[in-house]
């Protein structure tokens, strides 16, 4: 049925009419809560405080995120402010400085430790430093220095700091603190940093990070919570003990000034320590308890009257310091004697990782295969050579000819980057691993990959 000219011109009205209607509604605003919530979360907290000025709808909404990221803080007044009026309980708050000085953070981090009660993370950077690169192990330029007020409610902390430096609290509790971790931070005193995170103050603490700090002379913790310990490039630290009934995991990675090392975990299942135990005039001490122990990470060298590893009968995967399998004689064969002792130690073990290492040049070095006279019994061997291009035939197979029970092996070929000229050959070497497996019929090895 056909429709006269009337009737779709009065249609075409009421559509019009519609559309006008349509147009000049907010849907957006009619949104609950919750929606424009989500929506705001994906903003940077001062373009989600602007939002404010849209309608009066809208005017609050930025005060009940539970979420705020200020990718560079505005001045320490308007970031106290901010975080002084916000209305909802912050589970993760995000402040990004440059170059701020410990008065301006002062200003607000108190503040910011009353409101959060989930994760904060505190990023300084060197405003003349911002996207340039850098010396990693570079000692930061020393700045003041503002104290970390006590946060209550806190289940995270992180401090990347640079120049700036930050004080402990000396009172209070850090009630729900599960993970704390210090990044490029320069220590102050008079409260030791082991009094805060021991577990007097930090019952449930249980992974502490501290990477590049500096004026950390002592550490001494005691937690019945922490599970996982990590620490690197810490300078100046002598002394470093660690008891808890609850660890499971430590990782020790250049600790250049470390005088003595103590744990007591009698649960700890993996130990790392690279870089943090040497031969010197100073005699360096470490004690270790840690019956339960199951991964041994040894890279440094290791000497019965220096270094009691006490009873560890559970270890079943051992990885030693490098061995050199050309050197010169004295210097070469005291860095080789704790791999050997470390060898020695250890009866039987699950998986072994040995690393035989070559020098560039070689020719007036002596031969120190001879020297590696045992290994433990193993079933799965991992081994390194850093051939630097050089053939290693010989020292492969001295270490075969040690393993009688192996039943897997994998072989690992590649010098200190994974490509470099060759002086043997005057080619490039790439590194390849390859993984074999021991016919229990024949005995033979087979490749599986």
């Amino acid at each position: 049925m056909e429709r006269s000219g009337g009737e779709v011109s009065a249609m075409g009205s009421r559509v019009s009419s519609d559309s006008d209607a349509a147009a000049g509604e907010d849907r957006l605003s009619a949104l609950p809560d919750d929606v424009l919530v989500l929506i705001l979360l994906r903003l940077d907290t001062a373009a989600a405080a602007r939002t404010s000025i849209l309608s009066r709808r809208w005017r609050h909404l930025w005060a009940i995120l539970p979420e705020l990221h200020f990718r560079v803080a505005p001045e320490p007044a308007r970031t106290r402010a901010i975080l002084e009026s916000h209305e909802a309980a912050l589970r993760f708050l995000r402040v990004r400085t440059l170059g701020a000085a410990p008065d301006s953070v002062a200003a607000w981090l108190p503040a910011a430790a009353r409101r959060l009660s989930g994760r904060f993370v505190f990023i300084n950077e060197d405003a003349a430093k911002e996207g340039g690169e850098e010396e990693e192990e570079e000692e930061e330029e020393q700045g003041g220095a503002f104290e970390l007020p006590c946060f209550g409610k806190a289940t995270a902390i992180y401090l990347g700091l640079r120049s700036l430096g930050v004080a402990m609290p000396q009172a209070g509790i850090f009630a729900r603190l599960t993970e704390l971790s210090l990044f490029r931070v320069r220590l102050h005193g008079p409260c030791e940093l082991g009094d805060v995170i021991s577990s007097p103050r930090c019952p449930c603490l249980q992974k502490l990070c501290i990477y590049f700090v500096w004026g950390l002379n002592n550490l001494a913790i005691h937690s019945g919570s922490l599970l996982r310990v990590e620490l690197l490039f810490v300078r100046g630290l002598n002394n470093l003990a660690i008891h808890s009934g609850s660890l499971l995991r430590v990782e020790l990675d250049d600790l250049g000034d470390l005088q003595q090392l103590t744990i007591g975990a009698p649960v700890l299942e993996y130990l790392q320590v690279s870089g943090c135990i040497f031969n010197d005039e100073n005699q360096q001490l470490a004690s270790i308890s840690a019956p339960q122990l199951v991964f041994l990470y040894w890279s440094d060298p290791y000497d019965p009257s220096s270094v009691d590893l006490g009873k560890m009968e559970r270890v079943q995967r051992l990885s030693t310091s490098d061995f050199l399998v050309y050197g010169p004689n004295n210097l070469a064969v005291a860095h080789n004697r704790g791999c050997v002792r470390l060898l020695e130690r250890f009866k039987v073990v699950e998986d072994l990782i040995l690393t035989l290492k070559y020098f560039g040049e070689i020719e007036n070095f002596a031969y120190l295969m001879d020297d590696m006279t045992v290994l433990p019994d193993i079933t799965f061997l991992k081994l390194n050579v850093l051939a630097y291009g050089h053939a290693f035939g010989a020292s492969a197979f001295h270490v075969l000819r040690m393993c009688s029970g192996i039943r897997r092996l994998k072989l690992f070929l590649a010098p200190t980057h994974s490509e470099v000229y060759a002086p043997c050959f005057r080619h490039k070497v790439h590194a390849h691993q390859f993984a074999f497996v021991v016919s229990k019929q024949t005995g033979r090895l087979r490749k599986c990959r």
